[in-house]
């Protein structure tokens, strides 16, 4: 059970408890005995706090913490109309109707409702002692069994409350670790699925050295062991993490194309930016396939603005590359001219 529902619960069986306490238990001992005209003002107080107490159950809304005053004035009304000496006895119908109707309005506010209590049981034990006349051992068993019974209440809904508290943390990491297991799932099948697309391309190519059909001496073949190697070393940074990922996928981009012997100059300007995954991908496969076939020296330029990154490069690179082209993402324009690929990626962040 949730913490709401506790709440929700306690005010229901209280308000229940209160209705029956009143009706059956304290009205006939108003009626039997002779009472002062503000003993009848007091009843009628707390049947008022009762309906609107109910209203506010009814409606699933807080109790107001002020309707705590109502039944301690109710207190001195029905303690002051008592007939003389009845203090804690038969007639003493007030005294543990008003602990419950404490007990009612806040029982979601523990150290109000000990305070309000408290209040009551001394006014009680004043007007007690100021009359003189009544027994003491009743005036104990009376105050003991009443007062022991209501905070016993207390401390069980404390209990509820703190169990539900900790039931609902407990299903709370419970789904989070859900979550997160799920994530991992996830990500786990993404990353899977790029390995497979990666090595889907790049198997063909191992068959063929494997079965002898195309030479590690042929230039096209080099250039195509190349690009796998560079689209590999890319998929794999992009799994780091890292602050800066788009940064790191170009790093190692750079890195793969330096281990060939390429000179590389990389120059980065403004400050990182969040790249989704996809477009990440889109803006870096154009330089990282430059990259791959470069021959002599490339120059890899990062630009970030407020609205727009860039990707792009110059080699030395005369093979053919991709075309110009748009995707849903990301802008692509690809030269080749004197020998030179000129290749630039732009995103738009707004």
């Amino acid at each position: 059970m949730r913490d709401h529902a506790v709440v929700t619960t306690t005010r229901q069986v209280l308000l229940v408890v209160v209705f029956a306490v009143q009706l059956v238990l304290t009205l006939p001992s108003l009626v039997a005995h002779p009472h002062g005209p503000a003993a009848w003002v007091a009843y009628g107080l707390l049947t008022a706090v009762l309906g609107i107490v109910a209203g506010h159950v009814a409606a699933a809304t807080p109790t107001p913490s002020y309707l705590g005053v109502a039944p301690l004035v109710a207190s001195v009304l029905a303690t002051t109309a008592l007939p003389a000496g009845a203090s804690f006895g038969a007639a003493d119908w007030a005294f543990g109707l008003v602990g419950w109707y404490l007990l009612l309005v806040l029982v979601e506010r523990p150290t109000a409702l000990v305070a309000a209590l408290s209040a009551h049981i001394c006014f009680s034990l004043a007007w007690f002692l100021h009359a003189g006349n009544g027994d003491v051992g009743t005036a104990g068993v009376v105050i003991l069994s009443g007062t022991s019974f209501q905070l016993g209440v207390l401390v069980i809904t404390r209990v509820l409350h703190r169990d539900a508290g900790l039931a609902a943390e407990a299903a709370a990491e419970h789904d989070a670790a859900r979550t997160r297991e799920e994530l991992a799932r996830q990500r786990e099948q993404d990353l899977r699925a790029g390995f497979e697309g990666q090595l889907g391309a790049l198997l063909p190519l191992l068959a063929g050295l494997a079965d002898e059909q195309v030479s590690a001496a042929d230039q096209t073949t080099r250039l195509r062991c190349s690009v796998a190697a560079v689209q590999l070393r890319r998929l794999f940074a992009e799994n780091d993490d890292v602050p800066d990922p788009l940064l790191h996928e170009l790093t190692a981009c750079v890195d793969v194309a330096e281990r060939r012997g390429v000179v590389v100059s990389l120059a980065v300007s403004g400050t990182a930016t969040p790249v989704p995954t996809e477009v990440r991908r889109e803006l870096v496969a154009p330089m990282a396939q430059a990259l791959a076939v470069a021959n002599g020296r490339a120059k890899v330029s990062l630009l970030r603005t407020a609205t727009e990154v860039r990707v792009a490069v110059v080699a030395d690179a005369p093979e053919t590359l991709p075309q110009n082209g748009t995707t849903a993402a990301v802008t692509v324009e690809t030269s080749v001219h004197s020998g030179l690929v000129r290749s630039e990626a732009r995103w738009r962040t707004a």
